[in-house]
Protein backbone atom coordinates (compact mmCIF):
# COMPACT_ATOMS: atom_id res chain seq x y z
CA UNK A 1 0.00 0.00 0.00
CA UNK A 2 1.48 3.66 -0.76
CA UNK A 3 2.49 5.25 2.31
CA UNK A 4 0.37 8.17 3.91
CA UNK A 5 2.10 11.02 5.15
CA UNK A 6 0.73 12.94 8.56
CA UNK A 7 4.23 14.51 8.92
CA UNK A 8 7.40 15.38 7.05
CA UNK A 9 9.50 12.40 6.11
CA UNK A 10 12.41 15.00 7.39
CA UNK A 11 12.63 17.63 10.31
CA UNK A 12 11.75 20.82 8.89
CA UNK A 13 11.05 24.05 10.87
CA UNK A 14 7.54 25.10 9.86
CA UNK A 15 5.96 22.12 8.65
CA UNK A 16 1.85 22.60 8.70
CA UNK A 17 1.40 18.60 10.41
CA UNK A 18 -1.30 20.46 13.10
CA UNK A 19 -3.42 22.05 10.14
CA UNK A 20 -3.16 18.36 8.02
CA UNK A 21 -6.69 17.42 8.85
CA UNK A 22 -8.07 20.94 8.64
CA UNK A 23 -6.50 21.83 5.40
CA UNK A 24 -7.91 18.06 3.82
CA UNK A 25 -11.27 19.38 5.23
CA UNK A 26 -11.02 22.54 2.82
CA UNK A 27 -9.32 20.32 0.48
CA UNK A 28 -12.43 18.53 -0.02
CA UNK A 29 -14.76 21.75 -1.16
CA UNK A 30 -12.31 22.54 -3.59
CA UNK A 31 -12.13 20.58 -7.63
CA UNK A 32 -10.71 17.71 -8.03
CA UNK A 33 -8.63 18.93 -11.38
CA UNK A 34 -7.53 22.14 -10.04
CA UNK A 35 -4.25 23.37 -10.44
CA UNK A 36 -2.66 23.56 -6.79
CA UNK A 37 0.53 25.86 -6.73
CA UNK A 38 2.51 25.63 -3.70
CA UNK A 39 4.43 29.07 -3.57
CA UNK A 40 6.35 28.50 -0.23
CA UNK A 41 6.74 24.95 -0.56
CA UNK A 42 9.07 24.24 2.61
CA UNK A 43 9.00 20.31 3.34
CA UNK A 44 6.20 19.55 0.78
CA UNK A 45 3.60 18.15 3.38
CA UNK A 46 1.00 20.84 1.68
CA UNK A 47 1.56 19.35 -1.67
CA UNK A 48 1.81 16.41 -0.99
CA UNK A 49 -1.79 16.20 1.08
CA UNK A 50 -3.09 17.93 -1.49
CA UNK A 51 -2.24 15.37 -4.42
CA UNK A 52 -3.26 12.33 -1.91
CA UNK A 53 -6.74 14.00 -1.48
CA UNK A 54 -7.13 14.83 -5.25
CA UNK A 55 -5.04 12.48 -7.42
CA UNK A 56 -5.43 14.15 -10.65
CA UNK A 57 -5.08 17.71 -9.56
CA UNK A 58 -1.56 19.26 -11.07
CA UNK A 59 0.13 20.20 -8.23
CA UNK A 60 3.33 22.29 -8.09
CA UNK A 61 5.98 22.14 -5.39
CA UNK A 62 8.25 25.10 -4.86
CA UNK A 63 11.12 23.18 -3.27
CA UNK A 64 12.79 26.28 -3.14
CA UNK A 65 14.77 24.77 0.38
CA UNK A 66 15.81 22.18 -1.37
CA UNK A 67 13.98 19.17 0.41
CA UNK A 68 14.72 16.73 -2.47
CA UNK A 69 17.95 16.97 -2.01
CA UNK A 70 17.52 15.76 1.74
CA UNK A 71 15.29 13.22 0.80
CA UNK A 72 18.09 12.03 -1.80
CA UNK A 73 20.82 11.99 1.07
CA UNK A 74 18.76 9.67 3.45
CA UNK A 75 20.68 6.90 2.49
CA UNK A 76 23.35 8.62 3.96
CA UNK A 77 22.01 10.34 6.73
CA UNK A 78 20.76 6.87 8.08
CA UNK A 79 24.48 4.91 8.06
CA UNK A 80 25.64 8.10 9.53
CA UNK A 81 23.22 8.05 12.27
CA UNK A 82 23.58 4.18 12.54
CA UNK A 83 27.19 4.89 13.56
CA UNK A 84 26.01 7.38 16.09
CA UNK A 85 24.22 5.84 17.68
CA UNK A 86 26.85 3.00 18.10
CA UNK A 87 29.51 5.43 19.69
CA UNK A 88 26.75 6.65 22.36
CA UNK A 89 25.83 2.95 23.24
CA UNK A 90 23.69 2.32 26.17
CA UNK A 91 23.86 5.97 27.09
CA UNK A 92 20.79 7.40 29.06
CA UNK A 93 18.07 9.17 26.66
CA UNK A 94 18.66 13.03 26.58
CA UNK A 95 21.86 12.86 28.69
CA UNK A 96 24.38 15.50 27.87
CA UNK A 97 27.59 14.04 25.66
CA UNK A 98 30.83 14.88 26.99
CA UNK A 99 33.72 16.68 25.04
CA UNK A 100 35.36 13.23 23.88
CA UNK A 101 32.18 11.91 22.39
CA UNK A 102 31.24 14.78 21.00
CA UNK A 103 34.40 14.99 19.14
CA UNK A 104 34.31 11.57 18.34
CA UNK A 105 30.88 11.98 16.75
CA UNK A 106 32.33 15.13 14.91
CA UNK A 107 35.20 14.00 13.37
CA UNK A 108 32.89 11.06 11.87
CA UNK A 109 31.05 14.02 10.45
CA UNK A 110 33.86 15.29 8.82
CA UNK A 111 34.81 12.48 6.97
CA UNK A 112 31.71 12.68 5.08
CA UNK A 113 32.51 13.37 1.41
CA UNK A 114 29.23 14.18 0.05
CA UNK A 115 25.99 15.98 0.62
CA UNK A 116 25.42 16.09 4.83
CA UNK A 117 22.09 16.78 6.17
CA UNK A 118 23.18 19.09 8.91
CA UNK A 119 19.31 19.74 10.04
CA UNK A 120 18.21 16.43 10.26
CA UNK A 121 21.87 14.99 11.86
CA UNK A 122 21.22 17.98 14.40
CA UNK A 123 17.72 17.07 15.50
CA UNK A 124 19.70 14.06 16.48
CA UNK A 125 22.02 15.38 18.57
CA UNK A 126 20.97 18.57 19.98
CA UNK A 127 18.56 20.43 22.69
CA UNK A 128 14.84 19.65 21.43
CA UNK A 129 13.63 22.08 18.68
CA UNK A 130 17.27 23.16 18.33
CA UNK A 131 19.02 22.61 14.46
CA UNK A 132 22.17 23.17 12.74
CA UNK A 133 22.90 23.68 9.05
CA UNK A 134 26.79 23.76 8.70
CA UNK A 135 29.67 21.38 10.30
CA UNK A 136 30.46 25.17 12.49
CA UNK A 137 26.35 25.18 14.10
CA UNK A 138 27.41 21.38 15.29
CA UNK A 139 30.55 22.05 16.31
CA UNK A 140 29.89 25.10 19.10
CA UNK A 141 26.66 23.04 19.94
CA UNK A 142 26.03 21.03 23.16
CA UNK A 143 25.37 17.63 22.06
CA UNK A 144 22.67 15.15 23.61
CA UNK A 145 21.77 11.69 23.44
CA UNK A 146 18.62 12.34 21.66
CA UNK A 147 19.53 10.30 18.26
CA UNK A 148 16.98 8.52 16.54
CA UNK A 149 16.02 4.98 16.83
CA UNK A 150 15.07 4.09 13.98
CA UNK A 151 15.49 4.66 9.92
CA UNK A 152 13.97 7.51 8.15
CA UNK A 153 11.93 6.87 4.76
CA UNK A 154 10.53 9.08 1.84
CA UNK A 155 9.60 6.81 -0.31
CA UNK A 156 6.85 8.25 -2.28
CA UNK A 157 6.75 11.08 -1.03
CA UNK A 158 7.24 13.53 -4.09
CA UNK A 159 5.67 11.19 -6.17
CA UNK A 160 3.24 13.11 -8.28
CA UNK A 161 4.19 16.07 -7.71
CA UNK A 162 5.69 18.69 -9.96
CA UNK A 163 9.05 19.84 -8.26
CA UNK A 164 10.50 23.04 -9.40
CA UNK A 165 12.99 25.66 -7.27
CA UNK A 166 12.37 29.40 -7.90
CA UNK A 167 11.15 32.64 -6.40
CA UNK A 168 7.88 32.54 -5.22
CA UNK A 169 6.98 36.20 -7.17
CA UNK A 170 8.19 34.04 -10.30
CA UNK A 171 6.53 31.14 -9.81
CA UNK A 172 3.59 33.31 -9.09
CA UNK A 173 3.74 34.66 -12.65
CA UNK A 174 3.45 31.66 -14.50
CA UNK A 175 -0.05 30.84 -12.88
CA UNK A 176 -1.20 34.38 -12.04
CA UNK A 177 -3.48 34.53 -15.15
CA UNK A 178 -4.44 30.99 -15.47
CA UNK A 179 -8.21 29.41 -14.76
CA UNK A 180 -8.93 26.60 -12.01
CA UNK A 181 -5.56 27.38 -10.01
CA UNK A 182 -5.60 27.98 -6.30
CA UNK A 183 -2.70 28.84 -4.59
CA UNK A 184 -0.91 27.67 -1.02
CA UNK A 185 1.01 30.63 0.41
CA UNK A 186 2.97 29.76 3.09
CA UNK A 187 5.82 32.38 4.10
CA UNK A 188 8.81 32.52 6.51
CA UNK A 189 7.40 34.16 9.80
CA UNK A 190 7.45 37.87 10.02
CA UNK A 191 10.80 40.26 11.48
CA UNK A 192 11.85 36.68 12.85
CA UNK A 193 15.47 34.80 12.05
CA UNK A 194 13.22 31.78 10.66
CA UNK A 195 16.03 29.05 11.34
CA UNK A 196 16.44 26.37 8.82
CA UNK A 197 14.90 29.52 6.69
CA UNK A 198 17.57 32.00 4.53
CA UNK A 199 17.20 35.11 4.97
CA UNK A 200 14.99 38.06 7.77
CA UNK A 201 11.34 38.79 6.24
CA UNK A 202 10.02 42.52 6.81
CA UNK A 203 6.80 43.72 6.88
CA UNK A 204 7.50 44.80 3.52
CA UNK A 205 7.95 41.48 2.37
CA UNK A 206 4.81 40.49 3.78
CA UNK A 207 3.31 42.81 2.01
CA UNK A 208 4.53 41.54 -1.15
CA UNK A 209 3.51 38.38 -0.67
CA UNK A 210 -0.21 39.82 -0.18
CA UNK A 211 -0.95 40.89 -4.03
CA UNK A 212 -0.85 37.19 -4.68
CA UNK A 213 -4.38 36.60 -2.22
CA UNK A 214 -6.76 39.60 -4.82
CA UNK A 215 -8.87 37.84 -6.53
CA UNK A 216 -7.62 34.59 -6.07
CA UNK A 217 -8.54 31.29 -4.29
CA UNK A 218 -5.95 30.34 -1.56
CA UNK A 219 -4.74 29.09 1.64
CA UNK A 220 -2.64 31.49 3.62
CA UNK A 221 -0.51 30.79 6.55
CA UNK A 222 0.44 33.21 9.08
CA UNK A 223 0.76 33.26 12.58
CA UNK A 224 -0.85 35.85 15.57
CA UNK A 225 2.84 37.05 15.97
CA UNK A 226 2.64 39.14 12.33
CA UNK A 227 -0.81 40.79 13.21
CA UNK A 228 -1.04 41.03 9.70
CA UNK A 229 -4.72 40.21 9.46
CA UNK A 230 -5.49 42.75 11.75
CA UNK A 231 -3.10 45.46 10.01
CA UNK A 232 -5.37 44.28 6.38
CA UNK A 233 -8.87 44.64 8.08
CA UNK A 234 -7.88 48.11 9.75
CA UNK A 235 -6.80 49.03 6.34
CA UNK A 236 -9.55 47.92 4.45
CA UNK A 237 -11.52 49.81 7.55
CA UNK A 238 -10.53 53.29 6.87
CA UNK A 239 -8.58 53.29 3.58
CA UNK A 240 -9.39 52.14 -0.24
CA UNK A 241 -7.05 49.33 0.58
CA UNK A 242 -9.20 45.80 -0.67
CA UNK A 243 -8.71 43.29 2.45
CA UNK A 244 -7.67 39.92 0.33
CA UNK A 245 -9.15 38.27 3.47
CA UNK A 246 -12.68 39.20 3.37
CA UNK A 247 -14.88 36.97 3.83
CA UNK A 248 -12.29 34.30 4.08
CA UNK A 249 -12.57 31.15 6.82
CA UNK A 250 -10.09 31.27 9.67
CA UNK A 251 -8.31 28.20 11.70
CA UNK A 252 -6.04 28.92 14.51
CA UNK A 253 -4.07 26.20 16.75
CA UNK A 254 -1.54 26.26 19.18
CA UNK A 255 2.17 25.58 18.52
CA UNK A 256 4.23 25.16 21.78
CA UNK A 257 8.18 26.62 21.33
CA UNK A 258 9.51 25.29 24.63
CA UNK A 259 8.00 25.69 28.30
CA UNK A 260 7.40 29.41 28.19
CA UNK A 261 6.68 30.28 24.74
CA UNK A 262 3.51 29.74 22.66
CA UNK A 263 2.00 31.00 19.79
CA UNK A 264 -0.79 30.90 17.00
CA UNK A 265 -0.67 29.22 13.84
CA UNK A 266 -3.21 30.52 11.72
CA UNK A 267 -4.62 29.30 8.15
CA UNK A 268 -7.00 31.49 6.29
CA UNK A 269 -8.48 30.20 3.33
CA UNK A 270 -10.64 31.68 0.61
CA UNK A 271 -12.08 29.07 -1.75
CA UNK A 272 -15.08 28.33 -4.62
CA UNK A 273 -17.33 28.03 -1.74
CA UNK A 274 -16.38 30.56 0.39
CA UNK A 275 -17.99 33.99 -0.33
CA UNK A 276 -16.17 36.25 -2.45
Amino acid sequence: MKKKYNQAPLPFMGQKRKFLNKFKEYLMTCPTDATYVDLFGGSGLLSRAVKDTHPKARVIYNDFDNYKQRIEAIPATNQLLMDIRSMIGEMPKDKRLDQALKNEILDRISKETGFVDYITISSSLLFSMNYATCFEDMAKSSFYNCVRLSDYDASGYLDGLEVVRMSYRELFKKFEKKQNVLFIVDPPYLSTEVGTYTGYWKLADYLDVLTTLNSKQYFYFTSNKSHILELCEWMGTYTDYSNPFKNAVISTTKNTMNYNSTYTDIMVFKGYTTTV
